[in-house]
């Protein structure tokens, strides 16, 4: 990757030290856990959780993790995670400006070229991403060439997003407690990180062979690289480790894309081919 000066965001998400501002109820988080995880397996849409009184952030993060440990219990395992609200189109979509974070599941892969089962979803989008792959373990405050030298390859990807609330609405607590809308997701194959230049790299999302929404990799807070060292920060915070082997979801590079059944969906980045699927 090309070597800029990238350090110096790890502390701007507004997010830093949810883990330690005081133990949520945990009667309260049990019970917005279950909702969550009924509202999926379900197929569902719910009120939003703040409907029901007020939930901060710290709270919204031990939901998250909470309604993410029902699944794991039921034979799920985590594979990596994905970083929210790091473009300006995603912010301006959901009227929020704070970078969040969630956590994949094996459940949510889809292999390149795979099939989707929409009926399993309840509305869903689509948005294209950057994947990054990890060869080495990062936590906590890292600057962006510690980042770099964690990354095995980067690829072209997609991501799933289908919240668990009525209308895709929701405050920021709210979509912190549903994992970041993650749904599921697909990478195309595997580039050197060192060969690419991901600065500005031209993504196009394609919905049955017509442009859906083009963007640059630019809009990924600027660089790529950038979610990588707060991906890094939120796990720390989170008394967590990215581990090697797992897939770091950077970012949107536009608005999501409402993700219609029967679909072709393909999403193309220069200098690191596609990923498709079909819905």
């Amino acid at each position: 990757m090309k070597n800029l000066d990238l350090d110096g965001y790890a502390g701007r998400s507004g997010l830093d030290g949810y883990a330690g501002r005081g133990a949520p109820d945990a009667g309260l988080v049990a019970g917005h856990a279950r909702q969550l995880d009924d509202a999926v397996r379900g197929r569902r849409a719910i009120p939003r959780l703040t409907s029901e009184g007020p939930l901060d952030v710290d709270a919204a993060y031990a939901v998250q993790r909470a309604a993410l440990d029902l699944r794991v219990a039921r034979g799920e395992t985590f594979v990596g995670v994905k970083m929210g609200f790091t473009s300006r189109a995603k912010m301006a979509q959901m009227g929020v400006a704070d970078l969040i974070w969630g956590l994949l599941t094996d459940a949510m892969v889809v292999e390149d070229g795979g099939r989707l089962d929409h009926a399993a979803l309840i509305h869903p989008r689509v948005e294209p991403e950057l994947a990054f792959l990890l060869g080495e373990p990062l936590s906590g405050p890292v600057t962006a060439a510690t980042a770099a030298r964690a990354v095995a390859g980067v690829a072209v990807a997609y991501e799933v997003l289908d919240s668990r609330f009525a209308d895709f609405s929701f405050s920021l607590p709210d979509v912190i407690a549903d994992n970041a809308s993650a749904a599921a997701f697909g990478v195309g194959p595997w580039h050197d990180p060192a060969a690419v230049d991901l600065s500005n790299l031209g993504m196009l999302l394609e919905i049955d062979g017509r442009v859906a929404a083009a963007g640059s990799s630019a809009a990924i807070l600027g660089h790529p690289l950038r979610s990588l060292v707060a991906a890094a920060r939120l796990a720390g915070a989170a008394g967590l480790a990215l581990e090697p082997g797992w897939v770091v979801l950077a970012g949107a590079a536009t608005a999501a894309v409402e993700l219609p059944a029967g679909a072709h969906v393909r999403v193309v980045a220069a200098g690191l081919g596609h990923v498709e699927v079909t819905t």
